[in-house]
Formats: C-alpha cells, sequence, structure tokens
C-alpha cells in the first residue's frame, strides 16, 4: 500500500493546482497557502493595482 495516497491536499492560490502535504509543513499545514515559493512570490494582488 502507497502511503502518499491519503495525505491532505489544497489548491495553490496563485497557480490553481493542487499540492500535497510535506513533512516539513507539519507544525504550520493550516497555514500553507502557496504551493512554492516561487507562487508565493507572485502571488496575485488585489485590484487596487489599477
Amino acid at each position: 500500500m502507497h502511503k502518499k495516497l491519503f495525505l491532505p491536499a489544497k489548491s495553490c492560490l496563485t497557480c490553481k493546482r493542487d499540492f500535497i502535504w510535506r513533512k516539513k509543513w507539519q507544525g504550520c499545514w493550516e497555514h500553507v497557502l502557496y504551493c512554492s515559493e516561487r507562487c508565493r512570490r507572485n502571488k496575485l494582488k488585489p485590484d487596487s493595482a489599477k
């Protein structure tokens, strides 16, 4: 049986891709919003940029 099939998943706020739980996020999974550092840096900005 493969254990990775049962890991929690989220959708990235920037790229909308699904990503799964990682051990390094063990203590802060509820605060993780982006799948990668690149997506975090390029996060979507509010409409105030117009």
